[in-house]
């Protein structure tokens, strides 16, 4: 019997599916994280869009067309959202929601709809099974931020966080060559008063690499940059979620930092780890969005150098306070974006250029059309021609398509 854990939305999600596809493994089964032909599949649904919510729809469609007989079974946070939209269609047999995941290995032939209430307390799942030579391990969960766009703290709960000797323990035995600590809220991970500096810590000797997940800007403390720089391997990459570099457009989505506080935030991850990526997420046109406040944005990027900018429009999401805010014109967001994206792409640019030359480490993730592909401990994008195993140093040559090409130095 086959089955396949098909996931949607966020590294949280991936990692809860891979903690599935472990617990189908230990029970018999053989899995596939892909849309191949199985008996039974589990779907792992995001909400954080309108979009991600659409696609999670069509996603049955998808495994109907693969498995026209199969089983299907719908999680995650578009089937919290709207349970009926998921039942009633055709294959559809249990929709449950994003608490009580493990559970879905106990229910596996039950029928209806099932979502559990809110937790308060962290849900352990079995250890992932790990398909890539990256693995995310996940400490924490739910978020108490409700930023004025955001649906998710509605449809995760509150934030609660994992034991740190639970949390330090898969760490540290991943056979991965990189772990990715992550949460939906990484930022406030907090075991009794022990928080993300003291689970560093505790991982300083693992043998993965270890990278953080996305941060708030509060999060950057020297105690935190101390607890970084005393860990074995540690991907020297910070994601911190700006949003907006407008003071007012800021305060009207919630978030509690100033662009003046961001940057001093910045500053101080430049002055631990000089070379650092600094990644971060911005929101473009949320309806408070002035020309002025886009502006003030695009200033701020300059002034970050960020490495890169996940950035989109912003999309309405019913039940959040920003809902209740007139939109601004479709034309409008798309022009900014625009701009948006022609400044990440400068600015990606010019910080991968500083590495030609330089020695960096490879962590290979794939092999496509006779090139080894995978990220450097500074998120770039590298490519090895031929085959690599194994974490590899390399020397990057120039840059090329989304990244550098490089050549091996040595085996590590």
């Amino acid at each position: 019997m086959k089955a396949v854990v098909f996931t949607l939305g966020c590294k949280v999600n991936g990692c809860e599916s891979a903690s599935l596809l472990r617990g189908l493994e230990e029970r018999g089964w053989e899995v596939s994280d892909a849309l191949v032909p199985a008996d039974l599949y589990i779907l792992n649904t995001c909400a954080v869009t309108a979009e991600a919510e659409k696609k999670s729809r069509q996603a049955v469609a998808r495994i109907r067309a693969v498995a026209p007989q199969a089983r299907i079974l719908v999680c995650g946070c578009a089937a919290e959202r709207s349970p009926a939209q998921f039942w009633g269609k055709e294959g559809v047999r249990l929709v449950t929601g994003t608490m009580q995941k493990g559970r879905l290995l106990e229910c596996l032939e039950e029928e209806g709809v099932r979502v559990a209430p809110a937790e308060s307390a962290f849900e352990e799942l079995p250890s992932p099974r790990f398909l890539q030579t990256r693995a995310y391990v996940k400490v924490q969960d739910g978020c108490n931020n409700f930023c004025a766009y955001c649906i998710i703290p509605y449809l995760r709960g509150r934030s609660r966080s994992r034991a740190l000797e639970s949390a330090a323990a898969e760490i540290s035995a991943c056979p991965a060559e990189e772990v990715v600590i992550t949460g939906i809220d990484l930022s406030s991970y907090n075991d009794g008063g022990r928080d993300l500096a003291d689970l560093l810590s505790a991982v300083k000797d693992a043998p993965a690499r270890i990278r953080l997940g996305s941060l708030e800007a509060h999060a950057v403390t020297p105690r935190l940059l101390e607890a970084a720089a005393g860990v074995r391997d540690f991907a020297p990459h910070f994601h911190l979620s700006l949003q907006s570099g407008s003071d007012a457009v800021l305060r009207s989505m919630n978030r509690k930092y100033t662009g003046e506080e961001f940057l001093q935030k910045v500053g101080l991850v430049r002055a631990a780890f000089p070379q650092a990526a600094i990644t971060t997420d911005v929101i473009v046109g949320f309806p408070t969005e002035r020309e002025e406040d886009f502006e003030r944005t695009l200033a701020l990027c300059r002034q970050a150098r960020f490495s890169q900018i996940h950035c989109f429009a912003y999309s309405r999401r019913a039940g959040t306070a920003a809902a209740k805010l007139a939109d601004l014109a479709p034309q409008v967001k798309k022009e900014r974006l625009g701009r948006l994206l022609e400044l990440a792409a400068q600015l990606r640019g010019a910080y991968e250029a500083g590495f030609v030359g330089k020695t960096l480490e490879l962590v290979p993730e794939e092999e496509r059309g006779g090139f080894t592909e995978g990220y450097s401990e500074n998120y770039i994008r590298l490519y090895v021609r031929g085959g690599v195993a194994k974490k590899t140093r390399v020397r990057a040559e120039e840059r090329y398509k989304d990244g550098l090409l490089c050549t091996p130095v040595e085996n590590l």
